[in-house]
């Protein structure tokens, strides 16, 4: 036998459970119709209506004029819901009062496409590149700036940033961009490359040779962050060390030209002669006729001989 205690219990519940869903329920009614883009109506799409913080489903059916209608609504604030397989859903509010609603009538068409976010940060990254094609590199860096504020995420624009600011000859902020970069993207051999020739830049040159010591040179697509780091080498008198990196860098860029003109400055100050002599030789075979720098190893080569 159930305790007095029980039975007062589950019909309080029973109550409450009864007035629950006595709220979504009265007098009112609303009604409409749904068509199509060309103003043919649709039939058998599903109204689904619920009241704002209530669980209750009320729903109807479109007929074959597109007409649609639900009753015993309470007043109050509704939500509203069309769909069709095949078509876009359309979802609005409305209100009932003193039993009676604005009637809704709806457009209903094929599902939109959603706009690709891809296509539109690529659009900015071409804008931003445009940009810096024409000289304005402060306002290049600024289509960046702006997009990793909208996708913090976005890895392309940190290394476009570090590369603005140093066409700026700011290299201190330059550097700090591609440290980001490289935060960002670990794995990128070419922003650890950038990275390292902003330091050379900055003057923090022992931090620059410690990060190309630790690239793989296979990985490697542009050899000049190595030839830069060789001639900071070769001014400070290390010979020696800036042909020894500049050898292992010609094994992955056998027909890179300025490696031997380099190569053999380096060995000029190490006072190599005839290895000098050697690499001079090949740059001027490889190298622009009227370059500079063929002029330079004719003049060396001339002087070796004397």
């Amino acid at each position: 036998m159930k305790s007095f205690r029980t039975v007062i219990t589950v019909c309080i519940a029973l109550a409450l459970a009864g007035a629950a869903f006595a709220q979504s329920r009265g007098n009112g009614r609303v009604q409409g119709k749904v068509i199509d883009n060309a103003g043919q109506p649709i039939e058998n799409v599903v109204v689904r209506a619920q009241m704002v913080d209530q669980t209750e489903l009320m729903t109807a059916k479109t007929n074959k004029k597109g007409e649609w209608r639900l009753n015993n609504l309470a007043n109050g604030q509704w939500k509203i819901e069309f769909s069709k397989d095949g078509l876009e859903p359309v979802r609005q509010l409305f209100e009932i009062s003193a039993d009676r609603a604005a009637p809704i009538n709806v457009t209903m068409g094929p599902p939109q496409p959603k706009e690709d976010p891809t296509a539109a940060i690529n659009a900015s990254l071409q804008r931003a590149v445009a940009t810096a094609q024409a000289g304005k590199f402060a306002e290049a860096r600024k289509i960046c700036e702006d997009l990793l504020v909208q996708m913090p995420s976005l890895t392309q624009c940190q290394p476009f940033i570090a590369r603005m600011y140093a066409a700026e000859n700011n290299a201190a902020e330059g550097v700090k961009a591609a440290r980001l970069a490289v935060e960002k993207d670990p794995a990128n051999v070419d922003n650890k490359l950038l990275l390292a020739d902003l330091l050379m830049e900055a003057g923090q040159k022992v931090e620059a040779k410690q990060i190309l010591d630790d690239i793989d040179l296979t990985q490697v697509k542009d050899p000049f962050p190595f030839i830069n780091a060789a001639i900071t080498q070769i001014n400070e008198g290390k010979g020696l060390e800036a042909a020894e990196g500049l050898t292992k860098l010609l094994a992955q860029f056998p027909n890179q030209a300025e490696i031997y003109y380099y190569r053999g400055r380096a060995y000029l100050k190490a006072e190599k002669m005839d290895e000098a002599k050697a690499d001079f030789e090949k740059f001027v075979t490889m190298g622009k006729p009227d370059s500079k720098e063929v002029a330079d190893a004719k003049k060396i080569l001339e002087q070796i001989k004397k």
